[in-house]
């Protein structure tokens, strides 16, 4: 009877994840990892099983996943975009994506198209929007690729590049660190949002990636993905 008992017990596995400091969404040094991290943990957690998560630079944390021998089951937090390498989650939370402007030279546009009269700062090997990103493309949109939201940041307060494509909770919460908060009085988000993104992990495209994307997803039916998420924000 025991054995039996045993055996109907599902047994905790570890989901293993590359992730970049990406705050509030996630990070090394925020609180639980960050709003996705949490938002995941919870997910797994409501199916029995663990979470790890790793971070990387940007470009590393998709790369590291790709390698067969890495053991990371995906990355996140991810935009959804075409690819045979991997497979996407149910959604996680959103991300208002949009155009950080200096205050004294704002952004007067209708149509994406508008913004080719513009020079953008976008991160390096980010997903913006998909018409963005085909305008980038075949170097209709102007861009400067830098490393990093906060690089973008610094480039749009003095003036080396006209705005920059950023999440605006991203920019929220950078833009109240001690180093940065300076920059804030030159700084605004654009009232146009480019963009509400669904957030998402991204899981190898294998058997064992479609195995962890069917458990992660039964786990996010079963809690209160906005809650979480909103009392995480709340909380910083």
């Amino acid at each position: 009877m025991f054995a039996a008992f045993a055996s109907s017990v599902t047994k905790a596995d570890t989901l293993k994840l590359s992730s970049l400091n990406w705050p509030p969404y996630s990070g090394p040094t925020l609180k639980d990892g960050g709003a996705c991290v949490v938002v995941a943990r919870a997910a797994l957690a409501a199916m029995g099983h663990d979470l790890h998560v790793d971070y990387f630079p940007w470009s590393r944390t998709i790369r590291v996943v790709t390698r067969d021998d890495s053991g990371y089951h995906g990355y996140f937090p991810e935009y959804h975009h075409p690819t045979d390498k991997f497979i996407f989650s149910d959604a996680m939370g959103q991300s208002p994506l949009g155009i950080l402007e200096h205050s004294l030279h704002p952004i007067t546009w209708s149509r994406v198209q508008d913004l080719n009269a513009y020079t953008l700062g976008v991160v390096r090997d980010y997903v913006n929007t998909q018409e963005l990103d085909e305008m980038i493309a075949i170097g209709a949109q102007p861009v400067e690729l830098v490393s990093s939201d906060e690089h973008n940041i610094r480039k749009v307060a003095t003036g080396r590049v006209q705005g920059a494509v950023m999440d605006f909770y991203v920019y929220q919460y950078l833009i109240e660190q001690p180093h940065l908060k300076g920059l804030k009085a030159k700084l605004q988000f654009n009232k146009q949002l480019l963009e509400s993104k669904q957030l998402y992990v991204a899981f190898r495209n294998t058997p064992e990636g479609q195995r962890w994307r069917a458990i992660y997803n039964a786990g996010l039916a079963r809690i209160q993905v906005e809650q979480i998420l909103e009392a995480y924000l709340q909380s910083l």
